[in-house]
């Protein structure tokens, strides 16, 4: 197939999702004001607790099988390489940089943590569609191009914040030295309505440690003593505090645990996916409510970004290094680890896989980055620039990467 062919196949998508992300700019003018930060807060919700969890359960209850359990195998690896090449990447664009030290989590959650999901959602659909495409049958490709596209989102979710999250806590408690006080300070403050995921409840969002001080003590002598049973409740509430065990367990993480039952147990499958099952109605109705997300998170990610052209003094330098980072040298080195795994047959030949896992690599930052630097109230600016200028470059950059992508794997 010719470089022209897929270069056209690559494209066309790109260009939809730019079309439509200017649509929901546009919407979220000051002068239009239809995507208003009350408006782009109840969308969010919908799409927060509806349409991101019913587009995952419903793609991965039609697609996952044990032989496919089997196949899925080394994607969790590759989600867990891309954000350790992208942490070393980022470490070398601070060394290079230098960027404030409150701020060189911020570079390494950028560089290590992509948008693997809604990106995906929207581009791999639109690529089967394309009549260049080197995937086969449209609508199989969109099947299983979702399903991977769903459990790439999930996975994106529980290593942003097992890992994304608290790096950029240590970097503001080492660099700010009291990160509690600050959490405390803004958390009534916070305006989730301006990322694609956002955490809804201001009680979420408080992680001081009042909650754990008020765990009861038993007392003896005069003396405050903590029984085994308190001291295990404070453990755990502490490790929960620090792991963030609300956001791992996120919407879209337990819609793909509920989608996994679904399709691994034999009378679940039977009883609700195909056209026979006595229960399809409610197959139907939660895919067409996950039908919903690929055009409103596309008009959201439009309206998220107006926020990165009213910052400024932000260092270009930084966002140059991580531009570089994300669009040139992790794609780079994601397809030397993706080429290596299946040389090794660690993956298995299926084209629209290999081509997700490569895609793992060239999309940009995660949007959650901005909930998370909001969440602590440092950096926000410089996110809305970095998320500004990613998204910019990856118009270009995804075009391409996709068209070499498909090159590879065709």
């Amino acid at each position: 197939m010719g470089l022209v062919t897929l270069f056209v196949a690559s494209s066309m998508p790109v260009l939809k999702v730019l079309l439509v992300t200017a649509v929901g700019s546009f919407l979220a003018l000051d002068h239009v004001n239809i995507l208003s930060e009350d408006a782009r807060k109840h969308i969010n919700t919908v799409v927060f607790y509806v349409f991101n969890p019913a587009l995952i359960i419903g793609n991965l209850s039609k697609t996952v099988t044990y032989d496919s359990m089997v196949k899925l195998w080394f994607m969790p690896v590759n989600v867990f390489l891309t954000f350790l090449i992208g942490s070393l990447l980022g470490w070398l664009v601070n060394l290079i940089t230098r960027p404030p030290p409150h701020l060189r989590g911020l570079v390494i959650g950028c560089c290590a943590a992509g948008n693997l999901g809604n990106i995906l959602i929207i581009i791999v659909p639109a690529v089967c569609k394309e009549k260049g495409s080197p995937f086969g049958d449209p609508s199989v490709c969109s099947t299983y191009g979702m399903a991977y596209a769903s459990l790439s989102m999930a996975l994106g979710a529980i290593f942003l914040w097992v890992y994304v999250y608290n790096i950029v806590r240590i970097s503001l408690e080492a660099n700010c030295g009291d990160v509690n006080g600050s959490v405390v300070s803004h958390s009534s403050t916070l305006k989730p309505e301006s990322f694609t995921e956002p955490l809804l409840s201001p009680k979420e969002y408080n992680t001081s440690e009042d909650s754990t001080d008020s765990l009861p003590l038993t007392t003896f002598g005069g003396k405050a003593q903590q029984g085994f049973t308190e001291k295990l409740k404070l453990n755990v509430a502490k490790i929960s505090r620090k792991l963030n065990l609300k956001r791992l367990f996120a919407p879209s993480t337990n819609g793909a645990i509920v989608g996994f039952i679904v399709g691994l147990v034999p009378l679940l499958r039977n009883s609700v996916i195909g056209d026979e099952a006595p229960l399809r109605v409610i197959e139907d109705s939660t895919v067409m409510i996950g039908d919903a997300a690929v055009p409103v998170l596309t008009l959201i990610i439009g309206a998220n970004l107006l926020k990165g052209l009213r910052a400024s003094g932000v260092q270009k330098s930084m966002v140059v290094g991580v531009i570089v980072a994300r669009h040139i040298a992790l794609p780079l080195i994601g397809t030397l680890v993706v080429r290596t795994a299946v040389r090794f047959n660690l993956v298995h030949a299926d084209p629209l896989y290999q081509f997700v896992l490569l895609l793992q690599f060239a999309v940009p930052p995660a949007m959650n980055m901005g909930t998370i630097t909001q969440l602590f109230g440092k950096g926000e600016s410089e996110c809305s620039v970095i998320m500004l200028w990613t998204y910019a470059c990856s118009i270009v950059s995804l075009t391409l990467w996709c068209t070499f992508f498909m090159w590879v794997v065709a």
